[in-house]
Parts: structure tokens; sequence; C-alpha cells
């Protein structure tokens, strides 16, 4: 296998991460609330879909941009 290959599927693997936390991080600023005391103390099953959902469509769009 080529290294050069390699070396590209893990930058572009490391870009898509820091893409998503950075645009997790910027959907938890726009909430009125806080969103982890929301999931995790509150136990809110129906932010948890959401989110989760939202989280889905950001990593499509930037697999489909990175693609």
């Amino acid at each position: 296998m080529d290294p050069a290959i390699l070396l590209n599927s893990l930058i572009y693997a490391l870009l898509g991460v820091v893409i998503f936390i950075t645009s997790f991080i910027i959907v938890d600023k726009l909430t009125p609330y806080d969103l982890w005391k929301q999931l995790v103390e509150e136990k809110n099953i129906a932010l948890a879909i959401v989110v989760g959902a939202a989280a889905l469509g950001i990593c499509l769009i930037i697999a489909a941009a990175i693609h």
C-alpha cells in the first residue's frame, strides 16, 4: 500500500472530525440551554434524538464535501 494514500486518508479523517467537533460546538452555543445538562442530567430523550439526527446530517455533509 502506498504511504501517501494512507497519509491522505488520515489527514481527511482528522479534518472531518475537527470540522464536526467545531460545528457541534457552534450548534451547542446557538441553543438557548445547556445541551450536555439536558442530555446527561435530565435524560431528555427527544433532544438526544434531534441532536443525533443533526450530528448525522452534519457528518454526511462533511463526508460529501471531503469526498
